[in-house]
């Protein structure tokens, strides 16, 4: 009998319980199920534990980094001959398992495959507005795989030959308004000091002409308004986000000194001068 290949999950977390059991529960096909913890504080760990999930911790050193941490302990404390890279708020398909289990159990020369990713946003599936198929390679043999970070996310490229799987990965990333938000600050920070290190100018102005163009791509040329108020939703945060990384460039010294301008006649002493 041909011996099955082997294939772990791997998932990067931190404060993670919101789909983290439906996201463990969809990958059940896996033989191993390995959780990079950056120290959470709500039910990641418990809920990782409950479904079987080897679970590490390490501090946060950036995207690419804790995957290479991921990694390099399957490589040390477990070696597996497929990897299969998910984030917290990804599920698996029915449709896309089948897939997976079909390519490595016959993968020919490919040691990647890409899979379609399906965002869920507001009140439906992203169809338009360049969100979808929105490719991954997520699937890869451990050492023909380079992660290189873009801001605040990665990119997985393929160091070999590469195949595409079938199915979609259903990705829920935000759970409300206010949690994109949150997220949105993070990731333009992160996105800012990736353009500021590869010596991009800032700016109000090229914040306006990349934010606006931004829209105007995802909405109108990539068709986002066929997807209704979830399209023109999805352009306007995104629109919004590139505008922030643009004007977060050398943001300037936000009124340090703070008795800038003051005279030795007039500190600063918590009272209006009323002369």
């Amino acid at each position: 009998m041909e011996e099955h290949a082997t294939i772990t999950a791997l998932i990067i977390t931190l404060n993670g319980e919101r789909l983290l059991g439906r996201c463990l529960e969809s990958l059940s096909f896996c033989d191993r199920i390995l959780i990079v913890d950056s120290f959470s504080t709500d039910a990641t760990e418990r809920i990782a534990r409950e479904h079987g999930a080897v679970f590490i911790q390490n501090t946060w050193p950036g995207n690419a980094k804790q995957i290479f941490f991921g990694l390099k302990w399957l490589a040390e404390h477990a070696p597996t001959e497929w990897v299969l890279m998910l984030d917290c708020d990804e599920i698996i398909s029915s449709e896309l398992r089948a897939s997976i289990l079909q390519a490595i159990t016959a993968p020919g020369e490919n040691t990647a495959f890409s899979m379609p990713r399906r965002t869920w946003y507001f009140d439906r599936f992203l169809k338009h507005g360049g969100c979808y198929p929105d490719r991954l390679f997520r699937l890869f043999r451990p050492e023909a795989i380079q992660i290189d970070n873009q801001g605040a996310h990665q990119k997985f490229v393929p160091r070999g030959s590469f195949g595409t799987l079938s199915g979609d990965l259903l990705h829920y990333t935000y759970s409300s308004f206010a949690n994109q938000l949150e997220k949105l600050n993070d990731y333009a920070e992160r996105g800012a000091r990736d353009l500021e290190a590869r010596g991009k100018r800032g700016g109000v102005l090229r914040g306006l002409i990349h934010g606006t163009w931004r829209f105007l791509d995802m909405y109108v040329l990539r068709l986002g308004l066929l997807d209704g108020r979830a399209g023109f939703l999805m352009a306007a945060h995104t629109s919004f986000y590139t505008f922030l990384k643009y004007v977060r460039i050398h943001e300037g010294s936000w009124g340090k000194p703070y008795d800038h301008g003051l005279s030795p006649e007039h500190p600063v002493n918590g009272k209006e001068n009323h002369e």
